[in-house]
């Protein structure tokens, strides 16, 4: 199936803002959250929002940065799978809940940001909260114009 969007890409018109999200993107890194995390959380928002083309993009990512398929296969049954470190899972839970935040009265619970907390020191988990934000903010424009997967690569 061919898909089309439905018009050129917000951030193609206009070129700032697709810098001001890739600024932001780059200013969470190397601030206490390691790259394969951040790829994890890329990832796993984008399955919960159904966008393709961010999903296609983060487990090539993963895969380019040395992440094992076998991972990033489990990501979206992370609860059940043994390849996460107690942060990853952290990170993940946080992921899920900044994602659903219609989900539940209280969007994120004291228990997963306690759980996030005890990994993460206040400039990583900026950096977290930060990155989960970034992403959902591409899927949302993505799925909006129904972004065709690949169509990034080119």
């Amino acid at each position: 199936m061919t898909v089309s969007a439905r018009m050129t890409h917000p951030v193609q018109q206009l070129p700032e803002a697709m810098k001001a999200l890739w600024a932001l993107k780059a200013s969470l890194e190397h601030q206490g959250v390691d790259a394969a995390t951040l790829i994890l959380i890329e990832l796993r928002a984008s399955q919960i929002n159904g966008c393709g083309a961010c999903v296609d993009m983060h487990a090539r990512d993963g895969l380019k940065h040395g992440d094992s398929a076998e991972r990033l296969f489990a990501v979206a049954a992370w609860r059940e799978a043994p390849y996460f470190s107690d942060a990853e899972r952290a990170a993940l839970a946080l992921t899920e809940a900044l994602t659903r935040i219609s989900d539940r009265s209280d969007a994120v619970p004291d228990e997963i940001w306690n759980e996030a907390a005890r990994h993460y020191d206040e400039k990583a988990l900026s950096a977290l909260v930060l990155a989960i934000a970034n992403i959902n903010v591409w899927n949302r424009l993505n799925v909006a114009v129904r972004q065709p997967v690949g169509k990034w690569k080119a």
